[in-house]
């Protein structure tokens, strides 16, 4: 008598047929109904705010970069101002994470796994922070009268943590926008977030 091909445990089928394919849709989590455009608004306020703070980081860091890449200053500029425009970056985006870390994403975290420590989000803010603290050191040594600016330099050093700071600036707002949102708060709890 012949052996029986060995029989596949769980599907019952024999071992040498082929397995049916689990379905994109079923790996995907369930689909959320149709917010109101009132319900998308009051979800995607922090997203919106977020963006709003990340535009004008996005475009001072345009402005110091594009300048650094050419190898000039804006038009009309002076060394004093452009130097006092790298401080300023410095300094407000510091003061944006500190409040980030300290306000926000302690409430965040409690649901969404995005904010929480040592996650990808606090990790980009110290890698950040590294390449933030060098040019901050630079452009006081340019102050100081230690160094000249050099535009080739600062460039340098804004390579540095530039690619980090912009999959930041985009993800954060990812994370806070309204289809994300709303999987882990309800329209109440979004009024009373800090932000």
């Amino acid at each position: 008598m012949a052996d029986a091909a060995p029989e596949d445990a769980q599907a019952g089928a024999p071992a040498d047929c082929p397995k049916p394919e689990t379905s994109k849709e079923q790996l995907t989590e369930p689909t959320l109904p149709k917010l109101s455009p009132s319900e998308f608004r009051q979800y995607n306020h922090m997203a919106e705010n977020m963006d709003y703070f990340h535009n004008h980081f996005r475009s001072t860091w345009n402005t110091l970069f594009g300048a650094c890449a050419r190898g000039s200053r804006p038009a009309g500029m002076s060394i004093r101002q452009f130097i006092a425009m790298g401080h300023q970056f410095c300094r407000h985006l510091t003061m944006h994470h500190t409040i980030e870390e300290r306000r926000i994403f302690p409430v965040l975290a409690k649901r969404m796994p995005a904010f929480q420590k040592e996650l990808e989000l606090l990790t980009q803010h110290k890698q950040i922070h590294e390449g933030v603290e060098k040019m901050e050191e630079y452009l006081d040594e340019c102050v100081g009268g230690e160094r000249e600016l050099r535009l080739a330099e600062l460039k340098t050093i804004m390579e540095g943590f530039g690619e980090v700071l912009w999959q930041h600036l985009d993800a954060e707002v990812e994370e806070l926008g309204a289809d994300n949102m709303r999987k882990y708060w309800t329209i109440e709890e979004m009024k009373r977030m800090p932000m």
